[in-house]
């Protein structure tokens, strides 16, 4: 059964900071705030498409620092919601927050009303990259938020993005192994988009800031999402969702709408180029479960093009013997 999100965007709302790379209107593409009727309005409308193709959701509140917001409003948002919890129609409620915005009052508050799952937009693990793009916390922060939310009960997410100013490959993987320590249920990675109207728009254009390119990127996360997949750790989503304002106000970054199909796919190449490098260059067969047979070919036969400049000339062939992430290369006999 399909897992899915209905989120409710509380833009900008609780946060007393203006980070680098944030302007959450221009990503969100919304500008007023909602109120409880508007969440039980998201709510009933999304109960019925529920129905219909048999998914399962948690109801999201995401874009802003929802346990910073006023108690009042926190409370009137909690309370719409939590009855289409107690009904079935979602399975739990997800809010995301700032790290020094978790405390014993509002996490009551979040038990109280049925939230299972708490984000916290980490981002860095580095302090002085946090200081750099104005985050107004520190990586002890994080790790506090982390604890708190773990002894309340609740399913911990993190969120780090890569390509901040002043961050580097190393101090992304830096991060990644802090955020793991933490012991997460979840994980989002994002690369840093510039996006108009932010402080990295500024600096971008004073070129002050160069931000990632898309293939720096790709490998960049593709490295981290298998370090996450590997500690056991579900990443649920690499790279913004797509929304019309945010291709409207991207200035610069490495935005592409299957991110994380092409880190996917990075991935099965740097599996199978390691597994090549027993095989000389000629024809092989390449094996592969069949639900990974279009990551492993890459999008527009990229891997199949890439391999083809070392040599191998490669057949791709579904194999249901496989697990999922497995590859089975064999070398064909010439004739």
């Amino acid at each position: 059964m399909k897992h899915a999100n209905v989120a409710v965007f509380v833009p900008h709302n609780g946060c007393p900071h203006q980070c680098s790379f944030c302007d959450q209107r221009a990503i969100t593409g919304e500008t007023l705030q909602p109120t409880g009727e508007d969440v039980r309005r998201i709510a009933q409308a999304a109960s019925e498409e529920l129905r219909k193709s048999g998914r399962v959701a948690e109801l999201a509140f995401f874009g802003g620092s929802f346990t910073a917001i006023a108690r009042d409003y926190m409370e009137e948002l909690l309370q719409s919601a939590a009855p289409f919890v107690k009904n079935g129609t979602f399975t739990g409620i997800r809010v995301s927050t700032r790290p020094d915005a978790v405390s014993e009052d509002r996490l009551a508050l979040c038990r109280q009303y049925g939230v299972t799952a708490i984000e916290l937009g980490a981002q860095s693990m580095s302090d002085e990259v946090l200081r750099r793009n104005g985050r107004g916390h520190t990586a002890q922060d994080v790790r506090d938020a982390a604890k708190k939310i773990r002894e309340a009960g609740i399913s911990l997410g993190l969120q780090m993005m890569t390509g901040l100013y002043g961050d580097t490959p190393e101090g992304a993987y830096a991060t990644a192994r802090a955020l793991i320590a933490l012991r997460p249920d979840t994980v989002r990675i994002y690369p840093a988009i510039v996006m108009r109207g932010t402080l990295l728009a500024q600096w971008y254009k004073a070129d002050c800031y160069r931000p990632q390119t898309l293939p720096e990127a790709v490998a960049l996360c593709a490295g981290l999402l298998e370090c996450f997949t590997q500690a056991g750790i579900s990443v649920i989503r690499v790279g913004l969702h797509s929304t019309p304002e945010l291709l409207k106000n991207r200035v610069a970054g490495p935005y592409h709408p299957a991110f994380r199909e092409l880190c996917e796919s990075r991935i099965f190449r740097n599996r199978m180029e390691t597994l090549l490098r027993e095989i000389a260059p000629g024809a092989v067969t390449m094996e592969v479960h069949p639900r990974d047979l279009s990551k492993a070919i890459g999008q527009r036969g990229e891997n199949r093009a890439y391999f083809q400049t070392m040599g191998y000339s490669v057949q791709f062939l579904q194999n249901d013997t496989l697990r999922m992430g497995e590859c089975a290369i064999h070398q064909q006999e010439r004739r």
